[in-house]
C-alpha cells in the first residue's frame, strides 16, 4: 500500500512547514511541495497538522495490583491510545521478588503478543537485584532490546529495593548501555504516614494525598540524582509532580548533571482539590497524587526551560466498581488513572491553544524526546525519509468535549467528563496503514507489534 498525503501542515520538534508525505509500505519515502507519485490512497490534510505518532512511555496494561487488574488489556490499550494519537507505548513488566528478569518478560509478552492493536515496547522493573538478576541485565538490553529498568523507592515488600541494590543495579545497567528509570518517593515516610492517618480513622481519599506530601517525592529525586551522579548511570525520573522534585534536578545541572524528567499530562492540569470531593476523589487517587497549582506552573516551566523532556500519563485505569475497593480506607483504593487516549489532544489544547508550550515543543514532549531517551529514534518519534509512517493527522481547530460515554478506554469514568477541548485527532497511521480515520479504527488486534530499542544515549 502507498499513501500520499497532501498539503499538510508538517510539525517535527524542530521543522513546521506545508508539504506533502509519500509512504510506501512501513516508511516515509519522500517529502516535498507537490508531490506527484501514484499513489493507493491519497489524505487531503489541508488546513491540519501532521505530526509525528504520539509515544506514552509510561503505561500499565493488564497489570496485577492489590488483588485485581488494570481495566486496559493491550488490545483495548493500545487501540485507544491510537483513538488519541499515540502510535506507540512503553508498558512496564513487574519481576515478581524471587523470580527471574526472564520469567517475567515470559508473561509480559504472552499477554502483549497477538493482542496489541499498537506498536508497545517494555521497561523491565527490578524488583529483586542479586546476583542472578544481574547476570540477566546484558543479555536484556543487547538480545531483547529492553533498555531501560525501573526501580521503586516505595511499596516495601513488594516492588521498593534499598540504595544498596540501586547502586549495584546502576553500576550494572551502566556497565551495558542502558537506562534507570525510577518512582522516585520516600517509601518508608509515606508508610508511617498511611498507618498515622489510618489509625486516626481519617480514611477518605483526601488521606491519599496528604500521606504523600511534596517532601516524600523532593527527598526521595534528591537521593535519586546523587545515586546516578555517584555512578554515572543515566537516569530517568517518571511521574516527577511537584517543585520540590523538580528542584533536586535543577540542582543537579549546577555539576553538569543530565537527569531525564517524565511528568505526567494530569500533573499540568489537576490539582489536589479533587481529593476533597468526598469519594468522587478516587477517580484521581494515583501515586504520586495531583498536586497544588504553584506546582503545575512549575512544571509547565520546567518543560520550557528543558528540564523536563517528556509528557506521558502513568495511564493505569480501574473500574469504578474497583475503586469501590477502598470506600473505607484510602489505602485500598487501587491506585490510578485512565489518560492514553486524551493525552495528546489535552496537552494541545491546555499547553500549544493556550500559549504555554510551541508546537515544536508539544511534539518533542510527546513523541520525539521519549523516542531519542528510549533507543527508537529516528524509527520513531519524527517526520523523515525511512521513519516508520507513524502520522498523526489534527484539526488544531475543532471542538469537542471529553467524556467517558465517547472514548475507547475500557473504563466506566473519564478523569476529564465533560472537558471543551481544542484540537481533534482525525487520522492515524500506523507504520504506513491507515489505523484511525473517521473515528474508526481500521486495524486489527495483532497488527501491534514489540519495539526493540537501542542502547541509550545521554544526548537529546
Amino acid at each position: 500500500m502507498s499513501i500520499l498525503i497532501k498539503n499538510g501542515r508538517i510539525v517535527t520538534a524542530t521543522d513546521d512547514y506545508i508539504a506533502d508525505l509519500f509512504i510506501e509500505g512501513e516508511s516515509i519515502v519522500a517529502i516535498g511541495q507537490d508531490l506527484n507519485f501514484p499513489a493507493d490512497n491519497i489524505i487531503d490534510a489541508s488546513g491540519k497538522l501532521v505530526m509525528p505518532g504520539g509515544i506514552d512511555p509510561h503505561v500499565h496494561l493488564d497489570m496485577p495490583f492489590m488483588g485485581t487488574y488494570s481495566s486496559d488489556n493491550y488490545e483495548t490499550g493500545t487501540r485507544a491510545a491510537l483513538y488519541g494519537g499515540t502510535t506507540t507505548v512503553i508498558d512496564f513488566i513487574l519481576q515478581k521478588q524471587g523470580n527471574s528478569l526472564r520469567s517475567a518478560l515470559d508473561e509480559w509478552s504472552g499477554r502483549a503478543s497477538g493482542n496489541a492493536v499498537g506498536d508497545y515496547s517494555f521497561h523491565m522493573a527490578v524488583t529483586d537485584f542479586n546476583e542472578n538478576t544481574k547476570s540477566e541485565i546484558k543479555n536484556m538490553i543487547e538480545e531483547e532490546g529492553i533498555t531501560s529498568f525501573k526501580t521503586f523507592m516505595a511499596y516495601k515488600g513488594a516492588l521498593m529495593i534499598d540504595d544498596r541494590q540501586m547502586i549495584g543495579l546502576m553500576e550494572e545497567v551502566k556497565k551495558h548501555g542502558g537506562l534507570i528509570n525510577v518512582h522516585a518517593t520516600n517509601g518508608d515516610m509515606i508508610d508511617y504516614l498511611v498507618q498515622k492517618n489510618r489509625e486516626e480513622g481519617k480514611l477518605s481519599p483526601l488521606y491519599h494525598y496528604l500521606s504523600q506530601p511534596e517532601i516524600t517525592e523532593a527527598e526521595a529525586s534528591e537521593r535519586f540524582v546523587d545515586m546516578a551522579s555517584y555512578t554515572g548511570c543515566p537516569g530517568y525520573i517518571v511521574h516527577l509532580t511537584c517543585e520540590g522534585a523538580l528542584n533536586a534536578v535543577r540542582n543537579a545541572t549546577k555539576r553538569n548533571q543530565k537527569v531525564f524528567v517524565e511528568t505526567c499530562i494530569q500533573y499540568l492540569i489537576l490539582d489536589a482539590s479533587l481529593y476533597e470531593q468526598n469519594f468522587e476523589g478516587a477517580k484521581w487517587v494515583m501515586s504520586p497524587p495531583l498536586r497544588e497549582k504553584k506546582d503545575q506552573q512549575t512544571l509547565w516551566a520546567g518543560i520550557n526551560q528543558g528540564l523536563v523532556q517528556v509528557v506521558a500519563t502513568d495511564h493505569c485505569p480501574f473500574m469504578w466498581e474497583q475503586k469501590l475497593m477502598g470506600k473505607d480506607d484510602f489505602s485500598k483504593i487501587p491506585n490510578g488513572h485512565p489518560a492514553v487516549e486524551n493525552r495528546m489532544e489535552l496537552l494541545f489544547s491546555e499547553g500549544v491553544v493556550k500559549n504555554k508550550i510551541t508546537l515544536n515543543k508539544f511534539v518533542e514532549v510527546s513523541s520525539t524526546n521519549a523516542a531519542k531517551i528510549f533507543g527508537m529514534f529516528p524509527k520513531k518519534g519524527t517526520i523523515a525519509i525511512g521513519s516508520d509512517a507513524d502520522i498523526v493527522i489534527m484539526d488544531p481547530k475543532e471542538m469537542h468535549q471529553l467524556s467517558a460515554a465517547t472514548h475507547h478506554m475500557n473504563v466506566d469514568y473519564s478523569g476529564y467528563e465533560g472537558w471543551n477541548i481544542t484540537g481533534k485527532v482525525k487520522t492515524v497511521l500506523l507504520r504506513g496503514k491507515v489505523a484511525i480515520d473517521n473515528n474508526q479504527c481500521h486495524v486489527e488486534k495483532g497488527y501491534g507489534q514489540f519495539i526493540k530499542r537501542n542502547k541509550v544515549t545521554q544526548h537529546i
